[in-house]
């Protein structure tokens, strides 16, 4: 992951200026290097008429800080828009180094997930000044997100190494207790924060047993990230483990002498690229732009050699060789995925016989085919099938990473389907978890024990759709689903799912209106305002939980507006939402409501739900706009319940 900084491609020699850009960095070696990068960017450079899609296209490359920062200075000057679907970020950064430098990395980043970053720097130094007593341009820029980060020498101020146990943690906490504040004034901002771990650039002076020393610079950076890391769970703030990437990449892939006593860059300007990904990734997970099924191929990437030619018995696999014992770990960390809640996905092309024989007959495999959600082989192009793979899995396209070792299959992807992530798969099988681990595609900011579940869900919702398939009578199918639909107030117990819903959905979303985890507690108490969580549960299983509404007063008795309705798209077709209307009718009248209004806000990502409320019975409320927001109304006394095939309970 770690390379000798060069750019041979480059037309003229570096310039002595950035000599010290640092000679060891980490690389985004999971995507792939075009050869004609800089042709395609003077093309762009010279082009006025530009989209947005240009700019992702050469973004989504392996990197380095010089080519970011021409791409990032060519999309500045550029008038491109980002398109409707692009989440605006508007990000504030603030802390006690130089940033300047990584802001341009942070912005190329957002091309790669589909985020539209425009960037607040604070003044150097200021951030306790700026966050408990916000200047006016800070409060005009409205952050949405801010990231916070501290360098070493500034956290260890006021440490001497000679301090006792009890000063030393003192000193610790009232350093967390000053963070928290920051994140206070941060959240009143109305923004999410990003705290910077802090990186572990400090030396040890009592060597490989510097723990013994409490005053030790290393020892009190290492104990103030663990306490960060306790008061961060308790305020809901996100992470930014860079002392974690120091572990996996060594400190020195990220932090440079010559650069800190320079220009005081904490982190030096040789790892941009990378920690501009680590922050678009937080952002993205937040965002719901996480990918959500990793797509496998078979032969060459799951097992050495070809399963059609070879054999179960003659593919390399498992222990006795390193080889083996190589594809045994990819298949460990795609099960680890599948664990914590990613779809797998098989994509080969074999015959579906020869495709699955490994999974049935060898001791060896890791992955058996119940792991499998969706498992496609035949001798059609990869494109398509990863299209029927999205489609049987009701996840978008974007939602898709694809791992395979053959380059032409890799192209074919990224020239057909630019939306899937594509892996550059190296080489060397051993290699293939770490780049699956570093790529980013797969971060949460959070975690739920319906995680846990989802995998077995996907593969649930594929068999149902198969059994309908079959099915000649669609009324007659979801009754044999025998479907319950759970539903219940908002509460502590299925808070934390409820927060990561209604961040993470976005087709299936009315208005794509954002919630904090703060803010849903604010709701479980309030009176003027409501909220409700949906669960789904069939013959096949648990869906879980997928839907939300929340309903408000308004200023006109007996009128409540619906602020949020979302559901899972997983339970498309089912007619959940005519069951879910039901219960919020019902809910609204004995709250006293005779009327409520619906508004659909459109996103770019939520055109699937435009005629949402149309659908259900609501009226229009004057003209109805293409491409603005729209508002409907639904009179209590003249709703009548549709039938769905599906029983309502409380629980």
């Amino acid at each position: 992951m770690e390379k000798e900084l060069s750019d041979s491609s480059l037309s003229t020699p570096l310039d002595p200026s950035i000599k010290y850009l640092g000679i060891i960095m980490v690389s985004l070696d999971w995507l792939h290097s075009d050869a004609d990068w800089q042709i395609h960017l003077k093309k762009l450079e010279a082009n006025p008429t530009a989209e947005w899609t240009d700019f992702a296209g050469l973004a989504r490359q392996n990197l380095d800080f010089i080519r970011t920062d021409r791409l990032d200075r060519a999309l500045t000057k550029s008038d491109v828009i980002p398109p409707k679907e692009i989440t605006p970020v508007r990000l504030a950064i603030l802390g006690s180094s130089t940033q300047a430098h990584l802001q341009g990395a942070i912005r190329v980043a957002g091309l790669r997930y589909n985020l539209g970053i425009r960037i607040h720097q604070g003044e150097y130094g200021q951030y306790v000044q700026e966050l408990l007593a916000p200047p006016a341009d800070l409060r005009d820029f409205q952050p949405n997100y801010l990231l916070l980060t501290i360098d070493a020498a500034h956290a260890v101020g006021g440490l001497k190494p000679n301090m006792d146990v009890d000063s030393v943690t003192n000193l610790r906490r009232a350093f967390v207790e000053r963070l928290r504040q920051c994140w206070r004034g941060a959240h009143a901002l109305g923004a999410r924060v990003i705290q910077q771990t802090i990186l572990p650039s400090g030396l040890p002076l009592l060597g490989q047993n510097d723990h013994l020393l409490p005053g030790s610079p290393a020892t009190f950076v290492a104990a103030v990230n663990q306490e960060v890391r306790a008061a961060a769970s308790e305020d809901g703030v996100f992470l930014l483990a860079l002392d974690h990437e120091a572990v996996r990449h060594g400190v020195d892939a990220f932090h440079d002498p010559v650069m800190w006593c320079r220009a005081k860059q904490d982190v030096k300007p040789g790892a941009a690229p990378y920690y501009g990904d680590l922050v678009a990734r937080l952002i993205a997970a937040a965002a719901g732009r996480s990918a959500k099924c990793l797509i496998l191929d078979l032969d060459n990437t799951l097992w050495g050699g070809v399963v059609g030619d070879d054999g179960v018995e003659g593919i390399a696999l498992g222990q006795g060789s390193a080889e083996g014992e190589a594809f045994a770990a990819i298949q460990a960390y795609a099960k680890a995925l599948s664990q914590r809640g990613i779809a797998l996905a098989v994509c080969s092309k074999n015959d579906e016989a020869n495709a699955k024989a490994p999974f049935e007959r060898s001791p060896e495999m890791v992955l058996r085919l119940p792991d499998i959600a969706c498992f496609v082989a035949n001798w059609q192009n990869k494109a398509d099938n990863i299209r029927q793979i999205a489609e049987r899995l009701s996840l978008g396209l974007d939602a898709m990473v694809f791992l395979d070792d053959n380059p032409a299959e890799r192209a074919l992807v990224r020239a057909e389907l630019p939306m899937v992530r594509v892996i550059e798969m190296a080489e060397e099988p051993a290699l293939v978890p770490a780049m699956l681990a570093n790529c980013g595609w797969f971060e949460s900011v959070s975690v739920t024990a319906e995680d846990f579940t989802r995998s077995a869900q996907y593969a649930a919702n594929v068999a149902r759709d198969a059994m309908r398939e079959n099915a000649t009578d669609l009324d007659g199918y979801l009754a044999s689903l025998d479907m319950r639909l759970l539903w219940r107030e908002f509460d502590t117990l299925g808070q934390a799912r409820i927060v990561q819903l209604i961040n993470k959905t976005n087709q299936f979303n009315l208005t794509t209106r954002r919630y904090t985890d703060a803010e849903i507690t604010e709701l479980v108490e309030a009176t003027n305002a409501k909220g409700l969580q949906f669960r789904l549960l069939d013959t096949f299983g648990d869906n879980g939980m997928i839907g939300v509404v929340i309903i408000r007063a308004t200023n006109e008795v007996g009128t409540w507006e619906v602020d949020t309705w979302l559901m899972s798209c997983r339970v498309l077709g089912r007619r959940a939402e005519q069951a879910m209307l039901k219960v919020v009718v019902d809910f609204a009248r004995s709250l006293g409501a005779e009327r409520l209004i619906g508004r659909f806000i459109p996103s770019g990502r939520n055109d699937m739900v435009r005629e949402h409320y149309t659908k259900l019975g609501f009226s229009a409320l004057g003209d109805v706009e293409s491409n603005g927001p729209s508002n409907y109304e639904l009179r209590l006394v003249d709703f009548m319940p549709e039938e769905t095939q599906i029983a309502i309970e409380v629980g």
